[in-house]
């Protein structure tokens, strides 16, 4: 590998400072990329009232829902570039680097179409209230537009992430957040626009992160050097991406199916139910990307060390990931359960909101380490190559009973109360679940060596 190209080294030294250096710049980068939607969020509740606030909320679950597939196949891209480095294949990293980015601009005018074209007939399936679908729907379209930048971005931090660069995509989501903010204020405040001056300071945001991280792949020295003539799609390389990345997509969509099978029980509570679910879920955003981003670092290291044959360096990645994740789920968990009310405060003056915000974070925050269990040992089957293992898991565990539970349970106990039973329920049966097949993974995966 080209020694003037940076990366931290996976393969020998210590590790849990190299973890630290890998999982912190990657939470503190999704925690900006949350911020566009915080920004959003705390910008039309302030200033434009609840229902555009439940309007912004309502969109969240349908994004993901359509998102989330494209995002697993970055997370393949991820794993088998950082198996090609394990390997030393400079050649095929290559042409990984340069199929990704082909991938993520077909992916992003995919989803562009999508969400131009049945922005309503989605937001009307999930029983979006009266009051606020129309707005919901102008959102949803004008954010879907900038979905060709949002996969550039994504696929491009992934190609920095497999390498454990993860610092570049910090400083571009850095500059772009700022920038969201500053528009999102002048659009809702001084142009007096509704949620469209927010959705326009997203996608204008986006662009400007993602055009940076492309940049600076150009300016890349080696392997990682991104040139125009080079883009195409080797099908060799879509085949081991997709291995990886439809499953992981597949359960992120599932997941999100689950989420806005939630959120159309949700809606059917009333927009004040809607906006504290929504205010509530940026505190949930923060503990998650803590946790993820030391998944992301279990993928990542397990990737490399695999593909070198380094078994015990694996299983060390694996032990240190985990106890890492839950010390900082633990702080940030406990943190935000003390100080919630303030913390709504932020988000809305709504009394009424405010208090379901409060309920949403205690019922969901208090389980969060058995969330953090299941994404790291996730992660750790990932990096070993096996992402349909924890992928039909979770859909089975985790999405399948949300989804029973919303058509039994919640009928008998149709409160909000009895809506966010279902997290830590489903959480708790799932955990068993991965932990057994995360034991059986790696006992394959070693033998395989």
């Amino acid at each position: 590998m080209d020694k003037k190209t940076k990366q931290i080294d996976m393969l020998q030294g210590s590790l849990v400072d190299k973890i630290i250096l890998f999982a912190l710049p990657l939470a503190a980068t999704s925690m900006l990329q949350q911020l566009f939607n915080s920004a959003d969020v705390a910008v039309v509740g302030k200033f434009a009232g609840s229902e555009a606030l439940a309007a912004v909320g309502a969109n969240g679950p349908v994004i993901n829902l359509l998102v989330n597939l494209f995002v697993g196949l970055s997370m393949g891209a991820n794993v088998v570039i950082a198996t090609f480095i394990g390997k030393g294949d400079e050649k095929s990293i290559k042409k990984s680097v340069h199929t990704s980015i082909i991938v993520a601009l077909i992916s992003g005018f995919c989803l562009a179409l999508i969400g131009l074209i049945f922005a309503k007939t989605i937001l009307t399936a999930i029983s979006t209230p009266d009051n606020i679908i129309d707005l919901a729907v102008r959102y949803l379209r004008i954010y879907f537009s900038g979905m060709p930048f949002i996969m550039l971005y994504n696929f491009a931090s992934s190609i920095f992430r497999s390498k454990g660069e993860t610092k570049k995509p910090l400083i571009a989501l850095a500059i772009s957040g700022v920038i969201n903010i500053v528009l999102n204020l002048f659009f809702v405040v001084i142009c007096g626009m509704n949620v469209e001056g927010v959705a326009i300071a997203t996608v204008v945001s986006n662009a400007i992160s993602s055009s940076i991280l492309i940049y600076w792949l150009v300016k890349e020295e080696g392997a990682f050097h991104l040139e125009i003539k080079h883009l195409k799609l080797n099908l060799y390389i879509v085949k081991k991406v997709a291995k990886i990345g439809v499953p992981a997509g597949i359960q992120g969509m599932v997941f999100s199916f689950s989420n806005v099978i939630i959120q159309s029980a949700l809606n059917k509570l009333g927009s004040t139910a809607v906006a504290g679910s929504a205010a509530a879920l940026n505190y949930e955003y923060l503990a998650y990307f803590i946790l993820s981003a030391f998944s992301q670092a279990a993928v990542t290291f397990i990737s490399q060390n695999y593909g070198a044959g380094k078994i015990d360096r694996c299983k060390k990645v694996a032990r240190n990931c985990w106890i890492l994740a839950a010390f900082c789920t633990v702080a940030v968990c406990t943190t935000v359960i003390i100080f919630a009310h303030p913390l709504i405060a932020v988000f809305t003056s709504d009394s009424a909101v405010a208090h379901l915000s409060v309920i949403r974070i205690k019922y969901i925050l208090s389980f969060y380490l058995v969330n953090m269990t299941i994404e790291i040992l996730s992660g750790c089957m990932r990096g070993l190559g096996y992402s349909f293992v924890p992928a039909s898991v979770c859909v089975i565990g985790i999405c399948g009973i949300r989804v029973l539970w919303i058509f039994t349970a919640f009928k008998k106990i149709a409160t909000f109360e009895g809506l966010m039973m279902a997290y830590p329920i489903s959480w708790i049966v799932t955990m068993l679940a991965i932990i057994v097949s995360y034991l059986f993974v790696k006992k394959k995966a070693y033998a395989e060596l």
